[in-house]
Parts: structure tokens; sequence; C-alpha cells
């Protein structure tokens, strides 16, 4: 990539005030403009993304991008370079910054902390071309919804380089939190977690009825982890009489179908109810047929589902070196390769609408900790740095799904899920300059040792990708540059509004 800077030789334009502007090549890598020189005379600069194809939802069009200040103001093609500096994207795919929906840092759970905080959490995620994350406020039982949502604003404000948002964790219900919803989307909050497993979190159907339609009078949306608590503490119970306590018990005492059996009751919940629900991430065929036949009812259902499940599978468990085991322990686990290939037809179809990532990172000492009990590896895997090369090289690259897709599974349809769009998930005139540059070309190996994350390994170690991520913008500002993250520790804070799908 090259950048045009003016106002050196040798090219000159005439714009209305006759007063030349200048155009120089610098050849080779990127340079970087800092917000100093970005600011000129007292007038901030206008960059100009020249010979790129710019991403949208229905595929890719060759268009340049005129940005000034934060906003874009004009996507069409031979946008003409006068009085802008220029940033050469020949050849390149130019997407709106990808959303993550579901991230968890500096989550206290199974008795220990996140490897990723906000600082380590949003750099990575800027790293991988996520340029907003929403994560998830989790008041303890007990506490107020606003007890939640003061301590993640303690967690993130000022400590995030990406922009963020929260969703609000819904783990009891009585008349206290009923009357602090109002207050939630005032605080910008409109989107809600509610959990079928987990004793510190989990909601029993008849509190989830009612917070449903709660949710309902407001225009709501919540997502929901379905699996089956009792079940699973059933299935858990029989190992640990038998004495097993392999990595392997981990996927044996949550089995797909009792996933399934949970979405199930859950849509039929939400049938009563007569509200949209979110099935966060989704693992498998089972899952998959029971959102098809709340679709068939005339039930309107959201899905998503990861990275993980796109491209691994559940033989990982299975390893004889009892750590590479625990380092893929996440709950709901990995499920069989016919799953995997099923998840990515579903989103070819439009049936899963967002890829996140569930980004709960730990260190390989932390997921020791369970050595001696697999019920106590902290539940989780990093993600939010690779989530956007591994859906092009798995998905777009092997044509699993097209570009398109890609962009609405990562961009627009999230913005749109959860209250962003038009100021994100797209490149058009009005919206935030988040733009992350695309090199197809620029194949490179996964490994630990590069990302800037916390973890200390990666579950996706020696994957090949097609193409990388070059560069990443965040409104208008070059947050990161062949891989190195640029960015400050100043995110902004988003109150979104409600779900426009």
């Amino acid at each position: 990539m090259q950048l045009f800077y003016a106002p050196l030789l040798p090219i000159f334009y005439v714009r209305p005030s006759m007063a030349p502007l200048f155009l120089l090549s610098i050849p080779g890598e990127c340079a970087i403009l800092s917000p100093e020189n970005n600011i000129r005379g007292g007038l901030v600069m206008r960059l100009l993304f020249k010979g790129g194809s710019v991403v949208t939802g229905k595929g890719p069009r060759r268009a340049d991008i005129l940005v000034e200040g934060e906003k874009i103001v004009d996507v069409r093609r031979d946008i003409p370079p006068i009085d802008v500096q220029v940033v050469d994207v020949s050849g390149m795919l130019l997407f709106p910054g990808f959303i993550d929906a579901h991230t968890h840092f500096d989550l206290d759970v199974c008795n220990t902390t996140t490897a990723d905080d906000f600082a380590s959490g949003s750099r990575a995620a800027l790293r991988g071309g996520t340029t907003t994350i929403i994560d998830f406020a989790c008041p303890n039982k007990g506490e107020t919804l606003h007890d939640g949502l003061r301590l993640w604003h303690e967690k993130a404000d000022g400590r995030c380089a990406c922009d963020y948002g929260f969703h609000m964790t819904i783990d009891d219900w009585n008349d206290t939190i009923e009357s602090e919803i109002d207050d939630m989307y005032a605080e910008g909050i409109s989107s809600f977690k509610m959990y079928m497993t987990y004793p510190a979190m989990m909601i029993g159907d008849e509190a989830m009825y009612k917070a449903l339609k709660k949710l309902k009078e407001k225009g709501g949306i919540c997502g929901v982890h379905c699996e089956n608590a009792g079940v699973i503490d059933a299935l858990i119970a029989e190992k640990k009489a038998k004495g097993e306590n392999g990595v392997y018990c981990h996927p044996e005492t949550r089995p797909d179908i009792m996933e399934a059996e949970a979405v199930g009751r859950l849509l039929r919940i939400a049938e009563q109810v007569d509200i949209p629900v979110v099935i966060v991430h989704t693992t498998n065929i089972e899952a998959l047929d029971e959102v098809a036949n709340a679709r068939w009812r005339g039930q309107k259902v959201f899905v998503e589902t990861c990275p993980q499940y796109l491209v691994l599978d559940d033989s990982v468990y299975y390893n004889e070196d009892w750590l590479q085991g625990a380092k893929y322990v996440c709950s709901p686990p990995l499920r069989k390769s016919a799953d995997r290939e099923a998840l990515w037809r579903a989103i070819r179809r439009g049936e899963v609408q967002t890829i996140s990532t569930d980004h709960c990172s730990f260190t390989t000492a932390q997921k020791l900790a369970g050595r001696e009990d697999f019920t106590t590896i902290p539940g989780g895997i990093p993600g939010v740095e690779t989530r956007g090369e591994l859906v092009y090289t798995y998905g777009v690259a092997k044509r699993k799904i097209g570009l398109g897709t890609m962009c609405r599974v990562l961009s627009e349809n999230p913005a749109k899920l959860y209250g962003l769009y038009p100021r994100k998930g797209v490149l058009a005139p009005g919206s935030d300059a988040d733009i992350v540059v695309y090199d197809p070309a620029a194949d490179h190996v996964i490994r630990a040792e590069d990302m800037v994350g916390a973890a200390d390994y990666n579950p996706y170690e020696g994957i090949v990708t097609k193409g990388s991520i070059r560069q990443v913008w965040l409104r208008g500002k070059v947050a990161v540059s062949s891989g190195k993250v640029l960015a400050d520790l100043d995110g902004k804070y988003l109150p979104r509004g409600k779900c426009q799908l």
C-alpha cells in the first residue's frame, strides 16, 4: 500500500481557491497518519481511500471512500483526489469495521478472572479488524442492574482502545430489577442476556417468561445461552461416580441434544410471549432444527455462531496431553465436523445472522487449575484477534460464503441487530470511518507469539490464513498497521437503539 500526502511535489490540482495542492507518492509500506498530521493549518485534512473494492452486504464493488474527520462523506467511483490525503488501497478489500457482539473482558469466573481486560482485549480486537465490541455487564445475584452497569463502566471507561457498548445480564427477576429496565434503555442498553445454565447466572423458566414480557413492552432484544442445566449436572455426577476426569468428560456431559432441548424450550417460551430472541453461540444441527421449526411457526429468531464452531471439532478433547485438550474447553463445547458444515450452510442461506467470538480468554496456568476436576477448568477461548481472517480463510476462500455474506455476519447484521446501524456496520456517507483494509494476497501463519492478547496460547496455532488484515481505521484514524496496534485507549462508549433487523 502507498500513501499520497500533500503538499509536496510534483503533481498539483487547481482548487476553487486557485491555491495549488501537491501530492507525493511514498513507495513501499503505507506511512502512518497521526492525529497531528491529519490537521494542517487548523483544518481537518480529508482522507481518500482510492483503488480498492468496497464490500457491502450485497457484495464488493469498485469504489473510493472519502473521509473527513471521523465520518465518511462519500463513497463512489473515481472521486477526484483534490485537497485530500490519498491512501492507495489498490487490490485491497475494504470492509466496514467488524463488530463483535459477544466478548467477555475482565470477567470473574471459575474462581479466576479472564486473562484479557478491556485494555488488552480491545487492542486484540482492533488487530483483528473489530472496531466495536459489545461486552456483558454482569451484576452478581442479589445486586441491581445499576450495580452491574456501574461496575462495567469502571472496567471499560478510559481503558478500551476500540468503541464499545454493553448488553445487560439478567440473572434474577424481582420488582427492583423490573423497575430498572427503563433506566437501562435510558443508558443506551437495548439488549439483554439470560442463561439457562451456570448456577451463578442462570434464570428459571418462570423468571425468563416474566423478563421477556417486560422486554417486549420496551421493544428490546435478548440473547440466551441455551443448555439444560439439570441434565448436565446429572451427567457430571455419573462421570464422577465412575472416577472419570479426562477433558473428554466436558463435551460428553454437555451433549448437543441438551443444547437443542434448551433452544426448543426457550423458543416455546418466546412464542408464548411473542417476542424475537437471539440464540447465542449456536453449535449444532439439532439446535438449528429447533430454530427452523420455530421459524416455520412464524417466529422471528436470530442466530449467532462463533469461529471455533466453524473451524474446529471435538476431536481436540481426546488429546493424550491433558493441557492441550483443556485449552479448548468452552461452553457449549466444540461439536462434530458434520455440525461445522451445517453451520456454514446455514450462514450461506442467511439462517445464521452473526458470527461473534464469545472471547473469554485464559492462560495455560489458569486452565491447569482444573487438572483435578474437569468441571473447574475455566471455560472459554480467545478469538477476537483472529475472527475476520478465519471467516475469510474458511468461508470466502473455500467458497462456502461470499464477501457480501462475510460483511453481513461480521458488520452489517450485528449493527442492525444491536441498534448501531448506520453509524456502524456500513461504509456509507454519514457512517463512522471504521475501515478494515484486507489484503487477500498476504497469507500468514497464526502464532500465539504474534498475538497482542493476554492469553499465552492460540487455539488456531499453525493455521495458514488466506490473506490478512493490512490496516484498521477507527473513526478516521489509523488504529492498526501491518499488525502493529497504534490506537490509544480512547474508545467511545456507544449508547444503542432498538433492533433494526
